[in-house]
């Protein structure tokens, strides 16, 4: 089921996909303060056979549709009747901008060490070490440098307060993961679930490592991790750093050792700059855009 199907079912209500759409979502929709009229299961079924179509979207590499098709699927159950048109909204974005392509470029990427902090954790972490699969076949070939993004949007859901994390590793400069997902607790600080987001994003780090020395694939250094909050940063990579709040304390202690152990580095990076703000809050058009030249050769399709 792809765009013709949905416009041919919308054609025998005689109704058509909005035109001139510029984003993913209606401006200013929330679908957790949407409460109009739930479907009967012949429509839910169909809004559910909407989204999963969308989420394989997703799966190919259109990450600007991402955190709306992540939103309504936590209404697969019991939709509403508008969280049925804002897939049909979904959808035309998908039309109007057709000609959107994952850029696999293998040049690598280069970093101001600057950017990073260096000190002695022996002290600290004195076992830390990054696991290398004992059964790993030889490395042969190029290696590759692999950087991660990684971002929280804090409170972000308006009904349950719950942040939102988003992360995007690439391989040089070539995405190849790509994560949105509502944390599973509700965090009191930005602080707090930007952490929680870094250590998500180290977990994601070290399998990607492992999986790449599992296919005999060299690896060139650290892997780069870079995140917009500085408190979090200045947190990960100074060994004096502290943390009071004991529900922290893991991601805390998780994302320090990683460092220590020395196969990431983790840096900041602006706000503005920081790609994996695509994968935790819905985004105007323009900035949308411009985020997405990290990723896509990307236009409209008019």
């Amino acid at each position: 089921m792809g765009i013709q199907e949905v416009e041919r079912e919308l054609a025998l209500d005689n109704s058509y996909l909005p035109k001139k759409i510029q984003t993913p979502f209606c401006h200013g929709y929330r679908p957790e303060l949407d409460f109009s009229a739930e479907w009967d299961s012949q429509r839910t079924n169909y809004f559910q056979g909407l989204i999963g179509v969308l989420r394989w979207i997703v799966e190919l590499g259109r990450m600007d549709i991402i955190v709306p098709v992540m939103m309504l699927s936590r209404y697969l159950v019991s939709p509403r009747e508008g969280h049925l048109q804002q897939v049909f909204h979904i959808f035309a974005y998908l039309k109007q901008f057709n000609r959107a392509m994952l850029v696999f470029d293998d040049s690598e990427p280069s970093f101001d060490e600057s950017m990073f902090h260096s000190c002695d954790w022996s002290s600290h972490y004195p076992d830390s070490a990054e696991q290398i699969p004992p059964n790993a076949p030889e490395a042969l070939g190029k290696s590759v440098v692999t950087t991660c993004y990684v971002d929280a949007d804090h409170a972000g859901c308006l009904e349950t307060r719950r942040s939102h994390t988003g992360i995007i590793i690439y391989v040089n400069r070539a995405p190849v993961i790509w994560f949105s997902k509502c944390q599973n607790t509700v965090e009191s600080s930005t602080f707090s679930s930007e952490y929680i987001a870094l250590k998500t994003a180290i977990d994601l780090v070290e399998a990607l490592r492992y999986k790449l020395r599992m296919f005999g694939i060299p690896i060139d250094g650290s892997t780069i991790v870079l995140c917009d909050n500085e408190s979090v940063v200045t947190s990960a990579t100074h060994s004096e750093s502290t943390v009071k709040k004991k529900h922290v304390s893991i991601a805390y202690h998780r994302c320090r050792e990683a460092q220590a152990a020395g196969y990431v580095k983790i840096g900041s990076i602006k706000g503005m700059d920081n790609v994996a703000d695509l994968l935790t809050k819905i985004l105007p058009g323009p900035w949308l855009r411009q985020l997405m030249e990290y990723i896509f050769h990307y236009r409209s399709g008019n």
